[in-house]
C-alpha cells in the first residue's frame, strides 16, 4: 500500500535506521535521532544506485512523488537521476554570488574609473546586505524594483545613482558569462531635477567665517574646513579635492591627472596666495608621511573621504548662519557661478572646472588656457577677499599702521 500523509506525519524513530516505501523505489527513512529524509532506489546500467529527494517536512509527501516521478522520467531517457542531481548542485554550488560579481567588477573594471570607489561602496551599503550571498542567476527584475524603491523613500537622488549602478554591474554580469541577460535590461531610470543652489555672498562670507579654524563653535575637523575652502577657491569636485596628493603640487600649480579626474582629462589648476594658504594650513594637520593633503581623522595616512565632506556639511550648515542647506558640490556650482558674473569668458570658466570643450571646439582647439585660468582664479579670489572681509587677503581687523611723517 502505498503511504499517506497522516502514516508519514506519525512515523516514530526507532533504535536503528529504517524505511517506508511507497512503491517504486521511493520510500521514507527515518533516523533514531527522528530526521526523516525521501529516497529513491534504483537501477543504472545494471548497479544499484540511491538518491535523496529531499527532507520531510520540508518536501512533503507530494512535492517527493513529482520529485520521483521526474527522476523516472530521467531512466526512461537513459540518463542516471542521482548523477545529474549532484551535478546540477555542484554546479549550483560553483555559481558565483552577488558578492562574488562585485569583487570581479572591481578588479576588472570599477578600480579603473575615478568615481568606482564610491560605486563600489553603494553597492556595499544598499546591495550586498540583501543579496550578498544570493545567486547572480537568482536575482530577479522585481528584486531590484523593490530594492531601489526601498533605497528611493529614504535618498531619491541616491536611489537613481545606485539604480545606474546596478544595471552597470548586471550587464557585466552578462558579458563574463555568469547569466546569459542581464533581468535589468531596459529599466529606465528617473530624471534627476538637477540642483541649482548656487550661495550668495552674504551665504559665502558667513560659511568662510564657520570653517576659520580659529572658529572653536564650529566643531570641524580641521582638514574638512580645509578642504572645503579648497572646493570654493578652485571649483574643482569635492572627491578630487579630498583626496588632492602633495605630489600632485608644483609651486603654485596643482596638476589633477586624469587616472583621478572624472572626465579622464588631466587638468592643471592655478592656485592664488588663498589656496596655496590653505595648504600651508593643511601641512600642520597632516602627518609628515602622508601623501595626501587632507588626512583622515581615523585611518592614519589616508585621506578624508568625499562622504566625510557631505556628512560635515549636512551636520554644521545651519551653524553656520545659512538658511538652506547646500552640499560641497554646490561650491563648485558656486564658484563657476561668480567667475560669470566677473566677467570670466565660458570657455575660460569651463575650463578652470575641468569640463571638456564640446563638438569640433573639443577637436581643433587644443589650448590649454594655463594663464587665461590663473587670470581668472586670481580675479576670483580678490572678489572672495571682498566677499568675506579680506582686504587684499587680509584679515580686514588688520590695521595698517605707516611711520610718522613718511
Amino acid at each position: 500500500m502505498r503511504l499517506t500523509d497522516l502514516q508519514v506525519r506519525k512515523l516514530t524513530p526507532k533504535k536503528r535506521r529504517f524505511e517506508m516505501s511507497d512503491g517504486k523505489g521511493l520510500a521514507i527513512r527515518v533516523t533514531p535521532a527522528g530526521a526523516k529524509s525521501w529516497i529513491f532506489r534504483y537501477q543504472f546500467d545494471g548497479a544499484p544506485r540511491r538518491m535523496t529527494l529531499g527532507n520531510y517536512p520540508g518536501v512533503g509527501l507530494a512535492e517527493a512523488r513529482e520529485a520521483h516521478g521526474a527522476a523516472m522520467a530521467a531512466l526512461q531517457r537513459g540518463v542516471d537521476p542521482g548523477a545529474e542531481a549532484l551535478a546540477k548542485k555542484s554546479k549550483r554550488k560553483a555559481a558565483p554570488t552577488v558578492s562574488d560579481l562585485l569583487d570581479e567588477f572591481w578588479e576588472v573594471e570599477l578600480q579603473k574609473t575615478p568615481s568606482g570607489r564610491e560605486r563600489r561602496r553603494m553597492v556595499e551599503k544598499d546591495v550586498i546586505p540583501a543579496w550578498g550571498r544570493r545567486k547572480v542567476t537568482d536575482i530577479t527584475r522585481r528584486d531590484a524594483v523593490l530594492l531601489i524603491d526601498k533605497v528611493r523613500q529614504r535618498a531619491p537622488v541616491g536611489a537613481s545613482r545606485l539604480q545606474s549602478v546596478i544595471v552597470r554591474l548586471f550587464n557585466f554580469a552578462a558579458e563574463r558569462g555568469m547569466i546569459e541577460f542581464s533581468p535589468l535590461v531596459g529599466m529606465r531610470r528617473p530624471k534627476e531635477r538637477p540642483r541649482v543652489r548656487v550661495l550668495s555672498d552674504d551665504e559665502i562670507k558667513a560659511l568662510w567665517a564657520g570653517l576659520d579654524l580659529e572658529n572653536r563653535e564650529i566643531d570641524l575637523y580641521a582638514p574638512v574646513k580645509l578642504a572645503l575652502k579648497m572646493i570654493l577657491l578652485t571649483g574643482q569636485r569635492p572627491g578630487e579635492v579630498s583626496a588632492m596628493r602633495w605630489d600632485e603640487i608644483d609651486g603654485d600649480t596643482w596638476t589633477l591627472p586624469a587616472e583621478r579626474a572624472k572626465n579622464r582629462q588631466e587638468n592643471r589648476v592655478p592656485l592664488g596666495p588663498m589656496a596655496l594658504e590653505t595648504l600651508e594650513a593643511a601641512r600642520i594637520y597632516a602627518h609628515p608621511d602622508c601623501d595626501f593633503v587632507f588626512e583622515s581623522s581615523h585611518k592614519p595616512l589616508k585621506p578624508i573621504i568625499r562622504q566625510s565632506v557631505t556628512r560635515a556639511v549636512d551636520r554644521h550648515w545651519q551653524e553656520m548662519g545659512l538658511t538652506e542647506k547646500f552640499t560641497p558640490h554646490d561650491l563648485r556650482r558656486t564658484l563657476r557661478t561668480k567667475l560669470a558674473e566677473i566677467g570670466i569668458s565660458d570657455i575660460v570658466a569651463e575650463r578652470v572646472l575641468g569640463h571638456k570643450l564640446q563638438g569640433l571646439m573639443a577637436v581643433y582647439n587644443q589650448h590649454g588656457y594655463d594663464s587665461e585660468k590663473r587670470a581668472a582664479l586670481l580675479r576670483w579670489e580678490r572678489r572672495l577677499a571682498e566677499i568675506v572681509g579680506r582686504a587684499g587677503g587680509r584679515p580686514d581687523n588688520v590695521i595698517e599702521f605707516t611711520a610718522k611723517g613718511a
